[in-house]
């Protein structure tokens, strides 16, 4: 059996087609956004360098407080990573320069979320922890309201559960330790 030709609909749905996706080329390359727009405007556009996609650019880790355990310069939730653009790569650095990068020049700052710290007194969590601790209070506190609530639901179902002894337990050692902090400052 011989193959059909396509009927002159088909056709002249093709050349439709055709004469549109010719419109559209000659559209884009001549528009206000094409390509002889922007040639006439002195060449290709330069993007930030903070518009680059991944595997354009590297970013060093941040430095980390030891006594926080969050980056350096934590300020509104945010800390600032140094990123180098990678070796021939041309854009503009935060200054607005256009620069050609050879891989060890910043090119941009890049913000990463971090937790403020700041606000909190080592002497307060540890107070919080020597006589409310078995509440959670150190933990909510110190922004950690899940671990709060675990330690005052495993109190409260150690009080029901042993009749109070846990309660017991901790004020126990609370009143030991208390007394033993007075015999030494005597």
């Amino acid at each position: 059996m011989a193959a059909a030709w396509p009927s002159r609909p088909a056709a002249q749905e093709t050349v439709a087609a055709q004469l549109l996706g010719a419109l559209w080329f000659v559209s884009v390359t001549t528009g206000p956004w094409g390509a002889a727009a922007i040639a006439a405007a002195g060449g290709e556009e330069t993007l930030k360098c903070e518009d680059l996609k991944l595997g354009q650019y590297i970013c060093k880790d941040p430095k980390i407080n030891d006594a926080t355990q969050e980056p350096v310069n934590c300020t509104n939730y945010t800390a600032h990573v140094p990123c180098f653009p990678a070796p021939n790569i041309t854009c503009k650095d935060f200054s607005g320069n256009e620069t050609h990068f050879t891989g060890n020049e910043v090119g941009f700052l890049k913000p990463i979320s971090c937790r403020n710290v700041n606000g909190y007194s080592y002497k307060v969590a540890v107070a919080l922890s020597l006589f409310l601790g078995w509440l959670g209070a150190d933990r909510f506190y110190l922004g950690y309201p899940a671990l709060g609530r675990e330690i005052v639901t495993r109190e409260v179902k150690g009080f029901t559960h042993s009749r109070g002894l846990a309660l017991f337990c901790d004020t126990f050692v609370v009143i030991v330790l208390v007394l033993w902090i007075g015999k030494l400052s005597d």
